[in-house]
């Protein structure tokens, strides 16, 4: 029922068997879904809605209240989520401590300043960029292949553990250093907008992408990332590069 205009989806409660409800981009102000509780995937997405009552449906597998105006998600009871997507919304916090199934967390744009994962061992793809978050702790996110925290106030970044992760953004932070000599799966590293004097990146040789710009740099050895296709250094206190070994790439 995506894109049909509609404001008033009263009588869905009827719908007692119902497994699956998109009704995307819509007029929708409020969304009754007590009754539904054999819903497994639910998509309300480009609505209007401020609060959302998820409570009775425990069978969720698949949750995305992108582009809403909520304030608050309760998602405690929602134990089987694998897949949440909670972007551009106005959230202050979310608990997502029961969701240990959870392989996919997408919380960009809205306005929160902590956000507690370590429960969540199962995620693969961790979302967070366009908030205020002062820490991040991912520690225990072992299986992490992709990480977007970009936009944030984060000081610290600790990523030592997570030697996954092919796809690290932390773009528009305070970074004042970076280590991702773990991280040797890497293949996309965007950092820039931090306050970085150093990056290592002679572990990383399956980088092919690299975005540093503005920081503070003041050297930078990518001799040992011959795969580079996609490099920005710009607005560093870099004055020389040897680019000579990257051959892949294109100016």
């Amino acid at each position: 029922m995506s894109r049909k205009s509609i404001s008033d989806l009263t009588g869905i409660e009827a719908f007692t068997s119902l497994i699956d409800l998109s009704c995307a981009v819509n007029e929708l102000t409020s969304l009754d879904v007590s009754n539904n509780t054999a819903l497994y995937w639910l998509a309300p997405v480009g609505n209007q809605l401020t609060s959302l009552d998820v409570s009775k449906n425990t069978a969720l597998i698949e949750l995305n209240v992108h582009g809403n105006q909520l304030t608050g998600l309760d998602v405690s009871a929602n134990t089987v989520l694998s897949h949440l997507n909670c972007n551009h919304n106005q959230l202050t916090s979310l608990d997502v401590s029961k969701n240990t199934a959870l392989d996919e967390l997408q919380v960009q744009d809205n306005q929160l300043t902590s956000l507690d994962v370590t429960n969540n061992t199962a995620l693969i793809y961790l979302e967070t960029h366009y908030n205020s978050l002062t820490s991040l702790d991912v520690s225990n996110n072992t299986n992490l292949t992709h990480l977007n925290c970009q936009d944030n106030q984060l000081t610290i970044l600790d990523v030592s553990i997570n030697t996954a992760l092919t796809i690290l953004e932390c773009g528009g932070n305070k970074l004042i250093s970076l280590d991702v000599s773990n991280n040797t799966a890497l293949t996309s590293l965007i950092c820039y907008s931090n306050q970085l004097t150093s990056l290592d990146l002679s572990a990383n040789t399956a980088l092919n992408t690299l975005v540093c710009h503005d920081n503070q740099l003041t050297s930078l050895d990518v001799s040992s990332n011959t795969a580079l296709s996609s490099f920005e250094c710009t607005s560093n206190q870099i004055t020389a590069l040897d680019v000579s070994n990257n051959t892949e790439l294109s100016w």
